[in-house]
């Protein structure tokens, strides 16, 4: 499991630095660059993210095929998810233009907006090579492929460090652009990653080259009902994430930049069980495959146990040290205190967010990705936001009232997954699987 995992935690991990990359040259620009790569970046996301959790069904039919040793199937599950992903590149990117044309409606500051969209546009276009990558990752990652994942993630960051020095700031007789430039840097840099793993799948499956791309609709319907729910509950989750930040930028200045420095750190230690649940998907699918029930379950409850590990240690280190990782954002004291108490609450729920994202991992390779996402959707916004607003604005906690209900929720769905992940268990040690 750590073999697997490992690398897929450092691939995680490179995602978010590669955010910090852009934040950082466009910080040197201007203000309103920095708002615009944040802004733009956040919508950007929430669309193309979800679109890309329909890809996360090759994790359980890739995973189960190759456990099974049947290679032409896992490879004919590449085909139709390479072509799902082709399917959904317009209809995302016409939902992101969509909004871009908006953006004027929702009062955002004009220096801003200036910058944003322009951004937006540049962003728009990696929206095919992001969904190709996405689908080739997941391919072989089930297959048991995991390192050249994390060294295309490693080289892909260097690629935008150097497009983001030459377009951003106009080195070497390049253009100027400002935060159009840090686009440009995120569109080559991701066309790379498509291209290094698709040379990666050639060249371990040359008979890939050879064998027949027609599409096999029935199985890209099954895929999509597959992937389906696990989009949904990712939208889910980047939506309430999104709604509580709204909602903070209620309360004043000095809360929502607390919140963003809590956000920040805990998206990053959320990395780690994240590698881990697409280890446990793999795992489990590939037990599954050979009809291996011990196995399925074994891989499953090994994943939780690593994932509450690391957890843990992120949950002490968030309560003993916040000021000491607040004060790494910002060196205003006002700001640290605020983004201390908002870690110190996070503290609470990271052993269960850890709980939660894996046991989702370890059913969506048993092939269940409907009962996570009905879990996130009543834990977050029937339980943890709701609980969230009350205690911020009735009773006066403000963004704390928030987070502590977002806890909450989070503590709810990990504690339900798990249990639902060993009564999955037990059920299959009554029939086969």
């Amino acid at each position: 499991m750590i073999r697997l995992a490992a690398p897929l935690m450092a691939a995680e991990l490179g995602w978010m630095m590669m955010g910090i990359e852009d934040t950082m040259f466009v910080g040197r620009v201007s203000a309103a660059a920095i708002g615009a790569v944040g802004l733009g970046t956040s919508v950007f996301y929430t669309v193309a993210i979800t679109a890309s959790g329909l890809m996360l069904g090759l994790d359980t039919l890739v995973a189960q095929a190759f456990g099974a040793g049947n290679r032409e199937d896992a490879r004919r599950w590449l085909i139709d998810g390479a072509w799902l992903a082709a399917l959904l590149i317009v209809p995302a990117m016409a939902i992101v233009e969509g909004i871009i044309r908006m953006l004027p409606r929702f009062g955002i500051d004009p220096a801003v907006l200036q910058d944003v969209r322009p951004y937006m546009r540049a962003l728009n276009w990696s929206v095919a090579p992001l969904l190709f990558y996405f689908a080739f990752r997941r391919y072989l990652q089930s297959c048991d492929i995991a390192r050249p994942v994390m060294t295309t993630l490693i080289a892909a960051n260097f690629v935008n460090l150097a497009v983001n020095w030459l377009l951003v700031f106009g080195n070497l007789g390049a253009p100027r652009l400002g935060a159009l430039g840090s686009g440009c840097a995120t569109v080559v840099s991701r066309i790379y990653m498509m291209g290094a793993l698709a040379f990666v799948i050639l060249r371990r499956d040359p008979e890939l080259a050879h064998v027949s791309w027609r599409p096999d609709w029935r199985r890209v319907r099954r895929l999509f009902a597959l992937g389906g729910p696990a989009a949904a509950q990712m939208g889910i989750e980047i939506a309430v994430f999104a709604t509580v930040t709204v909602l903070i930028g209620r309360l004043n200045a000095l809360a929502l930049a607390g919140h963003q420095i809590a956000l920040t750190t805990v998206s990053t230690t959320f990395m780690m069980p994240l590698g881990i649940s697409s280890a446990a998907a793999v795992r489990v699918g590939h037990a599954i495959g050979r009809k291996d029930a011990k196995g399925a379950a074994r891989s499953g409850w090994t994943a939780l146990a690593l994932g509450a590990g690391v957890m843990s240690v992120a949950a002490v280190t968030l309560l003993t040290m916040p000021e000491g990782i607040a004060r790494m954002f910002t060196p205003e004291t006002t700001i640290i205190a605020a983004g201390a108490v908002l870690l110190r609450v996070a503290a609470f729920f990271q052993l269960f967010d850890g709980f939660q994202v894996v046991a989702t991992g370890a059913l969506r390779g048993a092939g269940d990705t409907r009962t996570p996402m009905l879990c996130h959707f009543g834990g977050y916004w029937l339980i943890g936001l709701p609980l969230g607003a009350l205690l911020c604005f009735h009773y006066g906690l403000g963004a704390r009232g928030l987070w502590i209900g977002l806890s909450a929720g989070l503590i709810l769905i990990g504690m339900v997954l798990v249990l639902l992940w060993g009564r999955t268990v037990h059920r299959w040690g009554r029939p086969r699987i």
